[in-house]
Formats: C-alpha cells, structure tokens, sequence
C-alpha cells in the first residue's frame, strides 16, 4: 500500500454513526468497530485528533426546535459529546491505542481541560486527543468544533466520517438521482448551500488551506483506504 497522504488529520465522527443499527445512544460493537479502524492508522504513525458530534444522544438545534433555550439546549449538546468522547477513549485505550480526553468545558473530575499546549504534548507522544464539548460556546455546532481544533493543531487534512460516502447534489437516501461529487472547491460548497458542515466550518478551512475529506465510517477499513487515496469519498480544497 502507499504511504498515507496526508502525516497529522483531525477526525470529525458523526454522533449518528455511534448508535450502529439502535434507533438512540450508543452502540459499544460500533464504537468498538470505528476504534480498531483508528488504531490502524495511528499504528502508521499518523497524528489524529477527534471530534465527536453529539446527535446521537442530543442535538441542540432539536431541542429549541421544540421550545428550548438555544444556549440551554447547545450546553446539553456539548455535554452529550463528552458521553461519546468517554465512550471512544474506553474503546481505544482496549485496543491499545493511548487516548486524553479535553473538554472545552471544564469537567475536570472525568477529563482534562482544553489547553492547546498540552494537546500538542500528547499529539507529540503518539497519544490521539479526543477533543469535546465542541467549541465550548452555544450556537456553533460540532463541525465548527473541528474546523477549529484542526486549525488549532495545524492539521494536514480534516476527514469526516459520516453515514454516506462522499458529497452528493441532494441527499441520496431520499433522492434516487442525487450525484456524488468527486472534488469541489470551498466555493462551491458554500454557494450551492450543500449540507456537508456549517458555513463557519467551510470558512475557517478555507482560511487556512485545510482540505475537508468527507467519506463513509461505517465501512470497516475504509479510513485507512480513504488515507491511502482509495475507496471512495469527496475532497474540498481551494481548487
């Protein structure tokens, strides 16, 4: 196999693919699936950082959708990605893979607190950092979180790992005809409105020349044929 094509990624897992098959919460086998196919690569010696989102237990925008506070449903959505972040440092550290955890919010009694720092130490050690609690501020969703984060540890790439298999023209699981894309620009994300992260999120890669890598999760081994330049999936980058 080729070498990997990009040395320090920041992974973004969606909180939907945690629930596996199970309509809520967390499905252990599923964590467990994604965290061998993490172990993989770090056994290449790439650098990885993680974000999880939150949908799979809370989804902020959900809960003021039904009469919620913003700010109060974005804090419970923060803290259902500390729940998942747990649940992934549980199944990593099985598998032999050295993982901290730091939240944007102080919990200091589960996890340690974000300092960017001591990200880079562990970074530096070969450990992966799980980092939660999204940006740590209510209306920014865990997209921009990532954005952020890989920004922050000056990352190569941001992959997302999410139920489908690349950037589609409509959502294919309810238009038959929907089309994947095989690259776009940061432009044409944002000026076609395409659902793939957050405006903010496309923004801050843009600004700082990160390529955004989106693929399928749930496809055992596909992280490390996405690294390696097979299998499919979408790139963004300023072309």
């Amino acid at each position: 196999m080729s070498q990997p094509r990009y040395k320090n990624i920041l992974l973004k897992v969606s909180g939907e693919v945690l629930m596996g098959d199970t309509p809520f919460g967390i499905d252990m086998p599923t964590v467990e699936a994604v965290a061998r196919d993490i172990k993989q690569i770090v056994d290449e010696g790439v650098r990885l950082s993680l974000v999880i989102g939150g949908g799979n237990i809370f989804r902020g925008m959900a809960g003021a959708a039904k009469g919620m506070d913003r700010a109060s449903a974005d804090y419970m959505g923060m803290l259902a990605t500390v729940m998942n972040a747990l649940a992934m440092q549980d199944a990593l550290e099985r598998v032999g893979v050295n993982t901290r955890v730091q939240s944007a919010i102080p919990m200091p009694t589960v996890c340690e607190p974000l300092i960017r720092r001591r990200a880079e130490r562990h970074l530096e050690k070969g450990r992966v950092v799980i980092f939660a609690a999204g940006t740590g501020n209510p209306f920014f969703t865990t997209d921009s979180g990532a954005a952020l984060r890989a920004a922050e540890m000056k990352c190569d790439a941001l992959f997302k790992g999410t139920s489908v298999d690349g950037v589609y023209t409509a959502d294919p699981k309810k238009d038959a005809k929907a089309t994947r894309f095989e690259k776009l620009s940061y432009h044409e994300v944002l000026s076609r409105d395409l659902k793939v992260m957050d405006a903010s999120a496309i923004s801050l890669m843009r600004e700082n020349a990160i390529p955004i890598v989106v693929f399928s999760i749930r496809e055992r081994g596909n992280l490390m044929k996405v690294l390696h330049g097979e299998g499919v999936y979408t790139t963004i980058t300023a072309d």
